[in-house]
């Protein structure tokens, strides 16, 4: 009889032991997949060891889980077995049913529910707290994880996925979910996504265009430029000879001014100018500006025909919205209406537009508003027209023969709130 109780003894403590490494592989999972990369690297840089040995789990997640899903099922399946051995010599044949009962859920609550519930609410903590044993547990059953996962690929047969890409969304997730759950967020959100796109946009879609450049004729007196300059805002202006898309020098204020006060001769203040092709990104472009020290270059297309200009300014706004001075004369780029509408001028790059208003307007064929409304009409539209396509309606309210100068956009949602004139249909392409 003695010998019976503690053998039913040894197999009662042994199952909540292997319950107990049931319930440290399935928290030790959770906490290990679900702990914050940027709070793992900062821990990491500041000297936390175990840190670093959680990135290094990370990145090859395939194999500590397929270890910790391996022991996970050895030891529930051996407690399982040990529990209905024990309840079949204490009940008889319903010790089947009863084991089963009692097994389920004292793994459901116990070695599931519980651990990884815990995990959930401390991942950075339980992540360093299992990485030590989760390593060794992984070094262990290497050979059958690594037998494991290759069956797995073969059978899978999928493409590897790009890392780069997934982990740009996951930090995009993240700024949507943060501005969801902060509304004073916007801001924040506008600007963190544009620095993410910076890579993504060439200077052509934000360059002043080169008809709204001011540049001035070289062949022109030096008093009649000092006296046009000094009636502008610009500290470069760009000089062309013969005409105006030949530029060949770049005149800098500053050193205009520097001089004529030491009574230089004017040439001091011309320099060569910097010419970029307009494919280039605009990360490119503002790691170039800090490496030449310059704030200022003339874009140009494949044929090196001069397109417009790009100045780090025009960067900087790209990321944090339109930044205007006390000598810019420039009239306000959106007016909102109570209805909902918006006036905008034709030259606002749709970029702009979207973040301004939270729109979602193509701008894969188009930079400008104007040109997006060009692009879609197939034709130059006249003053009043007015045109619906994406869901928007667009109204021309102050046009050129070849260039919209001005629109009126009513979003799909305040669409019902319009007056019911009858919109002219924009034609499929040909």
């Amino acid at each position: 009889m003695m010998e019976w109780l503690v053998q039913e003894w040894l197999d009662l403590v042994l199952i909540v032991a292997l319950l107990l490494a049931s319930a440290f592989c399935s928290g030790s999972e959770t906490a290990l997949t679900a702990a914050s990369r940027s709070r793992l690297r900062k821990k990491a840089q500041e000297g936390e060891g175990r840190a670093l040995l959680v990135e290094q789990l990370q990145k090859r997640k395939d194999r500590f889980i397929g270890a910790l899903l391996l022991a996970n099922n050895a030891f529930n399946i051996t407690a399982s077995v040990l529990a209905t051995s024990v309840c079949l010599r204490l009940f008889g044949d319903a010790g089947l049913a009863i084991a089963t009962f009692v097994m389920t859920m004292t793994i459901f609550v116990f070695a599931e529910l519980v651990p990884k519930s815990w995990a959930i609410h401390h991942p950075l903590r339980s992540a360093m707290l299992v990485a030590p044993l989760v390593a060794l547990l992984t070094r262990l059953l290497s050979p059958i994880v690594h037998l494991m996962t290759f069956v797995v690929s073969f059978v899978r047969r999928e493409p590897r996925s790009d890392a780069t890409n997934s982990e740009e969304e996951e930090l995009l997730g993240a700024i949507e979910l943060h501005a969801q759950t902060d509304q004073s967020a916007r801001q924040e959100k506008v600007m963190l996504r544009s620095i993410l796109d910076l890579d993504d946009v060439d200077v052509s879609d934000i360059m002043v265009h080169r008809q709204d450049v001011f540049a001035l004729d070289q062949a022109m007196p030096m008093n009649d430029i000092i006296d046009l300059v000094s009636n502008n805002a610009y500290s470069r202006v760009p000089l062309y000879q013969d005409k105006e898309e030949n530029i060949v020098k770049v005149l800098h204020v500053k050193a205009l001014l520097r001089a004529i006060r030491r009574e230089q001769p004017l040439e001091k203040a011309l320099k060569e100018p910097w010419f970029i092709p307009e494919t280039t990104s605009l990360l490119h472009q503002l790691q170039l500006f800090r490496q030449r020290k310059e704030h200022f270059a003339l874009v140009v297309d494949e044929y090196g025909d001069f397109k417009g200009i790009v100045t780090l300014e025009d960067i900087l706004e790209e990321i944090v919205g339109e930044i205007d001075d006390e000598f810019d004369a420039t009239p306000q780029a959106i007016r909102v209406h109570k209805d909902g509408s918006v006036v905008v001028r034709g030259s606002m790059t749709v970029r702009d537009l979207n973040r301004h208003c939270d729109w979602s307007l193509p701008d894969e064929d188009a930079a400008t508003i104007g040109g997006l409304l060009v692009h879609e009409a197939r034709i130059f539209p006249s003053k009043g027209q007015v045109f619906s396509f994406h869901g928007y309606v667009f109204e021309v309210t102050r046009c050129r023969p070849t260039r919209v100068l001005q629109l009126k956009i009513t979003p799909p949602t305040q669409r019902r709130h319009a007056d019911n004139r009858e919109y002219e249909q924009v034609p499929p392409p040909l």
